[in-house]
């Protein structure tokens, strides 16, 4: 782990005999002399142990993705604490219409958006300054369909993957040298239907997710009812994927796949139920779970799925019941069992994210205007509020980047 030279200057002269007695520099030049040398011999020491002992960063930058058809100006940027749960605003990049759902790069210093618009949206690329925090657009792309809802990169930070919800699409895009996104080298078109009159008249892809442990592109299609997963070739195609179907009216909307490969675990939007699947030797079902408590008979939409940093915890929020339930994963199963469930303090969220420390859950609430920060009890993975929140106009996304 590489500390910022500030934060390992305060880690050594926390017990640096020279702390707050500037007087004995001047009295003796072997002073200075020892104390340059002690220096860098601390931050050698400081750097040993973060890197022996696997510390994260504790700072890092938020970024925001919204609909701008209420206030908000476009990406918003703001500095996170990783030890008190603390934000402050930093930019905003303004002039992007609907920059709704992001993905940042493997090097951290670019970060690419979907403008979820009409007759067809379009994918932006924008540079970021890890350091300061600024965010500027470098070019936009047509992303093949209407309302482009999701977009991943692949962990060679070579190729962006589109889902296209109302163009019932899935688009692969290459990253040129500069970080610009090149024009689409593959498109495929979805088509059929499902049950529910309303929402399954057509396809709708709602998540085009990389799975790097396996070379995939996850399509979960709310639309019809299946999970199709494409193979990605060196040229930028998407090969013949496998598909699995889920029940009728399911509605599989986002998905999370255990680091290990083993296990996967698939959103259902419009009956509000996760599905547990392991991955070997075939894709097969294990047991699905209702998010909803039995006594709530209102409507409901589920929007977003993590595991948490350690796999040992699942989390999943509820548009309607406003919540975010928790279960705990079985290592050994991939099995799940329910923890609890907690109000957002919000209405309607859209987005989640556990950050990098595992600390901190952060939910956007799309119709309260408010991003809140729960604290993560890492032993039992219950959330906590904070008392900590956010207020922006309409926010669907929430990315983390770690301050240089």
């Amino acid at each position: 782990m590489v500390f910022g030279p500030a934060g390992l200057l305060h880690r050594f002269f926390g017990n640096c005999p020279f702390d707050g007695k500037p007087d004995l520099l001047l009295q003796n030049p072997f002073n200075f002399t020892l104390m340059k040398k002690s220096i860098w011999m601390g931050m050698l020491l400081a750097l040993g142990a973060a890197v022996a002992t696997g510390q994260k960063p504790q700072n890092y930058f938020l970024l925001a993705g919204t609909y701008t058809t209420r206030g908000a100006e476009g990406i918003y940027v703001y500095s996170f604490d990783a030890r008190t749960g603390k934000s402050q605003p930093v930019s905003v990049v303004k002039g992007l219409r609907n920059p709704s759902f992001l993905v940042v790069a493997p090097d951290q210093q670019h970060v690419y958006a979907v403008a979820e618009n009409e007759p067809e949206g379009s994918v932006y690329a924008l540079s970021f300054n890890p350091t300061t925090g600024q965010l500027n657009l470098l070019n936009e792309q047509p992303s093949g369909g209407a309302h482009p809802c999701y977009i991943d990169i692949d962990a060679s930070g070579q190729w962006l993957s589109v889902a296209n919800y109302t163009g019932g699409s899935v688009s692969l895009f290459p990253i040129l040298k500069d970080g610009r996104v090149g024009p689409a080298t593959d498109k495929k078109q979805h088509a059929g239907n499902s049950i529910n009159p309303e929402r399954q008249t057509s396809p709708h892809p709602h998540a085009a997710m990389v799975v790097a442990s396996m070379n995939e592109v996850w399509v979960p299609d709310l639309g019809l009812d299946k999970i199709f997963r494409y193979k990605v070739s060196n040229s930028g195609k998407l090969i013949t994927p496998e598909v699995f179907t889920q029940p009728g009216g399911s509605g599989p909307r986002h998905a999370a796949v255990a680091a290990n490969g083993k296990f996967a675990y698939v959103l259902n939007e419009l009956n509000a139920t996760v599905t547990a699947f392991t991955l070997s030797p075939k894709m097969t079902s294990l047991q699905t779970l209702p998010t909803l408590p039995a006594e709530f008979k209102d409507k409901n939409w589920c929007a977003d799925i993590h595991l948490s940093g350690d796999g040992k915890f699942l989390y999943a929020t509820n548009r309607g019941h406003q919540s975010i339930v928790t279960w705990q994963v079985d290592d050994a199963s991939g099995r799940l069992t329910f923890v609890d469930r907690v109000s957002v303090g919000g209405v309607w969220p859209r987005n989640f994210l556990v950050d990098p420390t595992d600390q901190f859950v952060l939910v956007a609430n799309q119709e309260s205007d408010n991003i809140v920060v729960f604290r993560r009890n890492a032993q039992t993975g219950k959330l906590t509020s904070t008392g900590e929140e956010i207020k922006v106009s309409m926010p669907v996304c929430l990315r983390m980047i770690p301050k240089r």
